[in-house]
């Protein structure tokens, strides 16, 4: 089986809060983006609210449903408030600094293993499967495993930037196998396009592909529906 799809939304609101306007609407993309195939909807609320905000979360939870809706989010206690508020399905917690563009990095799990086990605990009490976004780092993964995440996703940044990215593959497969033998599921994401993505899906222990910018991007030609079904065929075919 190839892996679930999760469309992120969040540049769809970056183009949005450009203008502080009223459209395009996350809402509508999510479901244009479940239309096309997504098996569910990704989305990142900062803690500077530069795309996704406040207003956009029970749009969201009304227009695929919160079980549909994977949240990310810096362990900081205002953002696990939000979260447990909200009651997505699944909660990633990702590295943040204000003057990123994006995010550049997985999260040093290893070196903060109390403290997120102590952030984490609650979340994962309310039934919410919790995943840690994290490099392709054997440290990491077992990091994650002592904290108690049910997932990790990997960061696949650095593959999908590298000139040479078999050795960066190599990594990703490594510490999918990992993750997976530590009893965890295994996600990946950022920086994946129709180009590369096929390489990450075609890993049989990565269960979840989260993809936002390359299928944003393609939306403004080709409209959303069609963006998502166009990545879906690439996953689909990958294995």
């Amino acid at each position: 089986m190839p892996p679930l799809l999760g469309v992120n939304i969040d540049h769809v609101a970056t183009v949005r809060q450009a203008r502080r306007a009223a459209y395009p609407d996350p809402a509508e993309a999510a479901r244009a983006a479940m239309r096309g195939g997504a098996d569910f909807i990704t989305f990142h609320l900062r803690e500077d609210r530069r795309h996704i905000i406040d207003s956009d979360l029970p749009r969201l939870a009304e227009a695929v449903s919160a079980p549909l809706l994977n949240m990310e989010i810096a362990a900081v206690p205002e953002m696990r408030e939000k979260a447990l508020q909200l009651r997505p399905a699944r909660i990633c917690l990702v590295p943040e600094r204000r003057e990123e563009i994006t995010t550049e990095g997985g999260l040093n799990a290893a070196d903060s293993i109390p403290e997120l086990r102590d952030f984490c605990a609650p979340l994962i009490k309310s039934g919410v499967e919790v995943s840690l976004f994290v490099d392709a780092d054997p440290r990491q993964i077992r990091a994650a495993r002592e904290i108690g995440a049910q997932a990790v996703e990997l960061h696949t940044g650095a593959f999908a930037n590298a000139a040479h990215p078999a050795p960066e593959l190599e990594k990703i497969r490594a510490a999918a196998r990992l993750g997976a033998e530590a009893g965890m599921k295994v996600n990946a994401g950022h920086g994946l396009r129709p180009d590369n993505a096929a390489a990450v899906a075609a890993i049989a222990e990565i269960s979840e592909l989260n993809i936002g910018h390359a299928i944003v991007a393609r939306a403004l030609l080709a409209g959303m529906e069609a963006a998502t079904r166009e990545m879906r065929r690439v996953m689909d075919a990958a294995r």
